[in-house]
């Protein structure tokens, strides 16, 4: 069996971008780190890794009824740590809290506000429980 004849694609080479040639006029201006002025792209700065799952719970129970939101299960982190972190969860939401037997306590229902500042602090929070 012959093999069938190859038809030309062009001489173009692989850094050739089909989308120079297009106009950007009226478009919002496009992020920067996409592309340089040499059509080579640039390095993006590496996302720091997760330092690992957290648990976030809402307790009632053995506090007369008042709402306390509880995070455990941090892994390689100390006390001083797990202090700054509660300060700025009680900043944030405006409440009261504590540190207790490696958790964090904070005064009312604040599942929400926890997880953004565990989030930013690179942590992967999860509800857990009710």
């Amino acid at each position: 069996m012959n093999k069938p004849e190859r038809i030309p694609t062009g001489a173009q080479s692989f850094g050739h971008n089909p989308f120079d040639a297009l106009s950007r006029q009226g478009l919002p201006p496009g992020p920067e780190s996409l592309a340089s002025d040499s059509g080579q792209r640039r390095e993006a700065k590496p996302a720091r890794k997760s330092r690992g799952r957290v648990d976030i719970v809402r307790q009632t129970a053995g506090r007369h009824g008042k709402t306390v939101t509880v995070v455990k299960g941090f892994v390689g982190i100390g006390l001083p740590e797990k202090e700054q972190l509660a300060r700025a969860m009680q900043k944030a939401c405006g409440t009261g809290g504590t540190v207790k037997n490696g958790q964090i306590e904070i005064q009312g229902d604040k599942r929400a506000e926890v997880a953004r500042i565990l989030t930013e602090a690179n942590f992967r929070p999860v509800w857990a429980g009710g």
